[in-house]
């Protein structure tokens, strides 16, 4: 029990160098400049719900790049049966594959051969015996031509590394200062650009594929209507899609060879143009072109629409050529700066946008350290209010727990967010509580008579177990919300994840080794904790029979349990543009609008379904507009400026605070992965707590589990707030929040169990739950005083979060009693380790006379 100096002064150091990692976060840059160079100057990176910014996130067209492979294959295709003399053959594309048709069925071996590589050569693949092209007969003199499913993977995996560093390269020509860019999953690539609060134009830049390619004009086809495509020759609209162009298919030149692109003026007419420069392989390719078709009109193609198709007056030799046509300014600087950056290998779709402007931002940074340190002061009091010195050893300890968890988020680069602001607050609530199971056990052993040291070496030995328990159960829901979530709710995650793991450091081994100290030094003959004043000592165990009352428990459970289920129904949830898409935006008006005022203008731009809410000040409004008919990044930019120049003309001086887009892909997504989460962070509770206890003690949890869930669902329609992703992150936690709290209880009952092998499992559970009412009833205070003040000042990003969670932690604390143990008593009647019976009065009293 007793630490030696040299451990004591390796917690002291732990906490000094944590001290020192964390201190960057709270001081001023010009401070940290006046530091030792030695000294850490890495603070914890703000997330752009409370710095201001655009976050985007891209995804890779999987079937436009599968079908200009196929285009590639085609061309490939035709120059190797050209090369190889091989005749009577055709070539064409169907769909994403290769259609080759041959007049001598002989010739089907030598083809394939021929044909093997036209997807072209993957050593990975060909180093694992996969297969790249997937050849089908479809009949004696016809084969078709497909990538594997291997090589797809494949080649979306090198467009996504390609497209990072493009999409990097483009963000760099805007000058965006520290802008964010990584690879999400497989096909999609997140990018988070600090202070942009209109990312127009970068979305115009990142969904611009910039693939330049230049063709001859077939003179043979009609030009300026559709025609029909040929095997050689496509039909392309010009820029504004009013003329049309037939142009052969096979381009005579790509833009890859480009080293140089700016936007500039004709020298004679002094229109917009721009200017490129190829390098020197392009410049003799671009040479030969030229020499080749004097006199014969020239395409110049940029993702799928012809620019410009001037006629070669002369050749071109010095690899240097202009692009003109009905472009601005702005225009040629936007296109010169995506040929400067290259062609993405395949077009990148927005499916999902979020935009908080720099008020709301440091908004956000005010409330969240007012609600934090609020809550952070309301368990402090209230900690040494039960426990005097100890709970101000016990606050001591959490204060070492917030300093060591931001020192944790800055060694790893972590981003904080407000929901990560949550998350540590929440943190705070559930990592004194194993100071309060410590306290309350101490106060047990020494009321048995046992000595300091005695009282102190059980107490903490006894609660260890139960802290391991309930603090594996919270984390099992954290790491599935960290498994699941997207952006800010993977930092409420990260946050909560790190607290509560610090937490067995400084709430248990810190505070353990203090008190074992102390103990050594002052030599008391009784570890004595009272409360800071004599009114607040609860000593004496109440005795009350909560199993009589356990079917009005179940009973009042499952009516509101039923209600919450046509809740459900009716009203139904108020979901978040997180799960049926669409765009929500913010805006603060000079002045307070009337929302009749503002609706009739909005519904007159015809923007579709619209919701408004007024929230927070009287200034403020919410707008949610239903996802686009036609649901792409260009029709939602479309509504959100037409939302603009609406909300403009309705309160001028108006300021879009928030614009938040979702797509449908991306909602239908998120709504599965939510519900899967719940659906097995239930069964990851129902595992640990079979593996930890009995199947009985399983059964009762999550059938609570349950119960609670769905009382929480009804909470969330009844009052409408909003259900997104943030609100199943209140649910995983509600998830481990309510089995902690079982878990409490469970322990005590497998304890006496033990101990008491004869008595009635009605008394015994009685017994279990009045002698942990008071720690139960402490740690949801505890609780419940951190996210208090969330709930009332920390806005409307965590509401859905704060405010459920007030309302779960009275469910978890109430079920507990009512729904677990009355569950646990059915079915554990004659299986849980006991007799009944005969001796069930003598069981009693000898249970009493040792409680006595």
């Amino acid at each position: 029990m007793y630490p030696s100096r040299l451990k004591l002064f390796s917690y002291f150091l732990i906490f000094l160098i944590g001290t020192l990692i964390a201190l960057p976060n709270v001081l001023s840059k010009e401070t940290l400049d006046k530091f030792p160079a030695w000294m850490p100057k890495k603070a914890v990176t703000l997330g752009l719900d409370l710095r201001g910014g655009s976050h985007l996130v891209l995804e890779v067209d999987t079937a436009a790049l599968k079908r200009d492979r196929a285009e590639g294959m085609v061309i490939t295709a035709r120059q190797i049966l050209r090369n190889e003399k091989v005749a009577g053959t055709s070539v064409r594309q169907d769909g994403e594959g290769v259609i080759v048709k041959f007049n001598d069925e002989a010739k089907a071996p030598e083809i394939r051969k021929l044909l093997a590589n036209i997807a072209g050569d993957s050593q990975s693949l060909f180093a694992t015996g996969q297969v790249g092209l997937d050849v089908t007969e479809l009949s004696a003199n016809e084969l078709r031509f497909q990538m594997s499913e291997a090589m797809v993977a494949e080649r979306v995996n090198n467009a996504i590394d390609q497209s990072l560093e493009i999409v990097r390269r483009r963000i760099d020509e805007v000058g965006v200062a520290e802008p964010s860019i990584q690879r999400l999953g497989q096909e999609r690539i997140v990018v988070q650009l600090p202070g942009v609060q209109d990312p127009t134009r970068i979305k115009e830049l990142l969904g611009s594929t910039a693939k330049l390619s230049f063709h001859l004009v077939d003179m043979n086809a009609p030009q300026g209507q559709r025609a029909a495509p040929t095997a050689r020759t496509i039909t392309l609209p010009d820029a504004d899609g009013q003329t049309y162009h037939t142009i052969e298919s096979e381009a005579l030149i790509q833009g890859d060879r480009l080293v140089d692109a700016q936007s500039s003026f004709n020298q004679t007419n002094g229109t917009p143009v721009v200017t490129f420069q190829f390098d020197a392989i392009g410049a003799k390719t671009f040479a030969d072109v030229t020499t080749k078709n004097t006199g014969k009109p020239f395409a110049i193609v940029l993702d799928g629409k012809v620019l410009s198709a001037p006629r070669i007056n002369e050749p071109i030799t010095m690899g240097r050529g202009e692009i003109s046509g009905s472009f601005t300014q702005e225009e040629t600087v936007t296109l010169s700066a995506l040929m400067r950056a290259g062609a993405l290998p395949a077009p990148l779709h927005i499916i999902e946008e979020r935009t908080v402007g720099p008020d709301l931002g440091g908004d956000a940074i005010k409330m969240g350290a007012l609600s934090g340190l609020a809550g952070f002061g309301l368990v402090f009091v209230f900690m040494v209010l039960i426990y005097g010195r100890w709970g101000l050893l016990a606050n001591i300890a959490l204060a070492m727990n917030v300093v060591l968890t931001f020192a944790a988020l800055s060694l790893l680069g972590a981003t904080l967010t407000l929901p990560g602001i949550a998350g540590i607050v929440l943190g705070i609530g559930i990592a004194v509580d194993a100071n309060v199971l410590i306290n309350e056990r101490i106060r047990e052993e020494t009321a048995l008579g046992r000595s300091a040291i005695a009282a102190l070496d059980s107490g903490f030995n006894r609660a260890y177990s139960t802290i391991v328990d309930s603090n594996v159960t919270t984390l099992i829901a954290t790491l599935l919300l960290f498994a699941f979530g997207s952006g800010p709710v993977k930092g409420f995650a990260v946050t909560m994840g790190i607290g509560i793991a610090i937490s067995m450091f400084t709430a248990v081994t810190v505070v353990r080794a203090i008190m074992a100290t102390w103990v050594h030094k002052k030599r008391p003959k009784k570890f004595i904790i009272d409360p800071l004043f004599s009114f607040l000592n609860f000593s004496d165990q109440p005795n009350i029979k909560f199993m009589s009352a356990r079917k009005w428990g179940i009973g009042v459970s499952l009516f509101l349990s039923v209600a919450s289920i046509f809740l459900f129904i009716k009203p139904g949830l108020n979901y978040g543009i997180d799960f049926v898409g669409g765009i929500l935006v913010e805006v603060k008006t000079p002045q307070e609008t009337s929302l009749g005022e503002l609706r009739s203008g909005l519904e007159a731009s015809e923007l579709g379904e619209i919701a408004l809410q007024e929230f927070g000040s009287e200034n403020h409004v919410l707008i949610r507009i239903e996802q686009p008919k036609e649901a792409t990044e260009q029709a939602q930019m479309a509504v959100v400026e037409k939302a603009r120049a609406s909300i403009e003309q309705i309160a001028p001086g108006s300021s879009i605070e928030r614009v938040e887009m979702v797509g449908p892909k991306l909602s239908g997504e998120l709504a599965y992965t939510g519900i899967l989460a719940v659906v097995l962070a239930s069964i990851a509770m129902l595992l640990y707590i079979w593996f930890r206890f009995e199947w009985q003690f399983a059964l009762g949890a999550i059938a609570t589990l349950v119960l609670d869930v769905t009382k929480t669902v009804g909470f969330f329609a009844l009052f409408q707030i909003d259900f997104n992703l943030t609100a199943i992150a209140a649910l995983l936690t509600l998830i481990g929040y309510s089995v902690n709290d079982k878990v409490v209880v469970y322990d005590r009952m497998r304890e006496n169990l033990r101990k008491y092998k004869k008595m009635k499992l009605e008394d015994l559970i009685n017994l279990s739950i009045n002698s942990t009412l008071k720690r139960s009833i402490y740690t949801s205070a505890t609780a419940l005083f951190a996210m208090l003040p969330m709930a009332i000042w920390g806005g409307s990003a965590v509401s859905s979060f704060a405010i459920p969670m007030i309302f779960g932690i009275f469910i978890a604390a109430s079920s507990s009693i009512f729904i677990a143990a009355p569950i646990l008593l059915y079915f554990g009647e004659g299986k849980l380790g006991y007799r009944s019976g005969e001796n069930a009065a003598e069981d009693d009293g000898l249970a009493k006379a040792k409680k006595a």
